[in-house]
């Protein structure tokens, strides 16, 4: 059988149908229904409005997402990280509404605590600003230890972010106020909690787009894929409840959707897999859709012949009426059947999770962020769950781990001296030169290290 060919342009125009569904298939709301309904002649237009507006920022949405997908990975990371932005300003806020009241009841004159904003965000940078400098450290040694200008925040990043948040630590004690204790801590540690759920979460989401773009799309379109049929197999067949705290969940949508998500994951993340577009790991975040990126493909996308067992042979060629010896196939195939089974079975849960919390909060969406749909944790409520997911299965299991000028450089900037440097550069250049290889020695180089060099 004929393999498929690794060398065609990315085409994404396909993904738009199946986009347009997912955004729009969202999970109905929690919300308790009234018991009595009142008749009002106004609902059906007021249904057809929500309807229209659903409808228009589905596809705003779709158009958005597609195009930052086609200007390269430097815009999904800003896709995500406004994406958290949204999400943490929502959960936080949620704490207006139950958190714990102020000790003394009758105290109303000191007001809110001035200072609590202000310390959210700040905590909200500093962790961002270390998640995502060890990020930067990691995936771009070969520019940050290269530059001398770098070099001091990449070698002593830990250091600055412990400062960072010992500063806000101190901050936070210092404004405390008595009569706001229990609501100042009750706030402190619901900011931990949620950075570490969302912005953690977050992070590992963005190390998925730097390995490369497929580990970060076909997951999430395994969600979405698992969402949709979820509803249309519930709508069709759906008798049995699955849990209390979403009653419209079913069952056989359960079920039904965990097979066609099967079906799916293997054959969307098998298109996706023939553009290095979207393999590459990121090496130059100016790559967009319209550059030829090209890499050395992780062994999981090569393709592989696998030989038919003789008595399966007989059985396949009389019913295909053609002799067939072996099966094409990729690894990747294998590791799609695990995560769309982890998007099917577990990272639902991650919805029924949200659904939770907003009835322990008696409230229909997390906010209105995007119109018609709610807020933004309303979309991204499994999406975390399965970035995580995604993340620890590659870097446990498919990521190749060998060394890189990247960590070359970094054990030698951040491990010899400038002598032993000048030492290695020397004992390179006699290497290479005792192979043939002519080095240039550049103009610029001043001469004391020219001789340091050559003796």
């Amino acid at each position: 059988m004929s393999r498929p060919s690794q060398t065609e342009r990315p085409s994404f125009a396909s993904q738009t149908g199946f986009a347009a569904l997912a955004v729009d298939s969202g999970e109905e709301s929690d919300a308790e229904e009234t018991s009595e309904a009142t008749v009002d002649p106004l609902v059906p237009r007021h249904k057809r409005q929500s309807f229209f507006v659903r409808t228009l920022w589905t596809f705003i949405m779709i158009g958005g997402f597609i195009g930052l997908l086609l200007l390269g990975h430097a815009y999904m990371i800003l896709l995500v990280m406004l994406c958290q932005t949204a999400v943490y300003r929502e959960v936080t806020a949620l704490f207006t509404l139950a958190g714990p009241k102020s000790d003394d009841a009758d105290d109303e004159t000191e007001g809110r605590d001035p200072w609590s904003k202000t310390l959210n965000w700040y905590f909200f940078a500093v962790t961002n600003y270390f998640l995502y400098g060890e990020s930067i450290i990691y995936y771009f040694k070969h520019v940050v230890f290269a530059d001398a200008q770098l070099l001091p925040f990449a070698t002593n990043h830990r250091f600055i972010s412990f400062v960072l948040y010992t500063i806000g630590f101190v901050g936070f004690v210092a404004s405390l106020q008595r009569g706001h204790l229990k609501q100042q801590f009750g706030l402190f540690c619901w900011v931990h909690m949620t950075l570490l759920l969302i912005v953690v979460s977050s992070h590992f989401i963005v190390n998925n787009i730097l390995e490369g773009l497929i580990w970060f799309w076909v997951p999430a379109s395994l969600v979405i894929c698992n969402d949709v049929f979820a509803y249309i197999c519930g709508i069709t067949l759906g008798r049995t409840p699955l849990i209390k705290l979403s009653p419209k969940k079913t069952v056989e949508g359960f079920v039904g959707a965990f097979f066609c998500t099967l079906i799916f994951g293997v054959a969307w993340g098998t298109y996706f897999m023939r553009f290095d577009y979207m393999v590459c790991p990121v090496r130059d975040l100016g790559v967009s859709a319209w550059n030829s990126a090209t890499c050395n493909r992780n062994p999981v996308f090569l393709w592989r012949n696998w030989e038919i067992p003789p008595p399966l042979r007989v059985v396949l060629s009389t019913i295909l009426g053609r002799a067939i010896t072996t099966i094409p196939y990729v690894r990747y195939q294998l590791h799609l059947l695990v995560m769309a089974c982890f998007a099917s079975l577990v990272a639902p849960f991650g919805g029924f999770f949200a659904s939770g919390f907003k009835r322990a909060f008696n409230i229909k969406d997390f906010g209105h962020s995007i119109p018609g749909h709610g807020g933004m944790t309303d979309r991204m409520d499994c999406q975390f769950l399965m970035g995580v997911f995604t993340y620890v299965y590659y870097s446990s299991l498919i990521r190749e781990h060998h060394v890189t000028v990247g960590s070359a450089l970094q054990m030698i900037v951040s491990g010899l001296s400038i002598d032993e440097q000048l030492e290695l550069i020397a004992d390179l250049k006699r290497y290479l030169e005792g192979r043939g290889v002519d080095v240039p020695i550049p103009s610029a180089v001043p001469s004391v290290l020219l001789e340091a060099i050559e003796h």
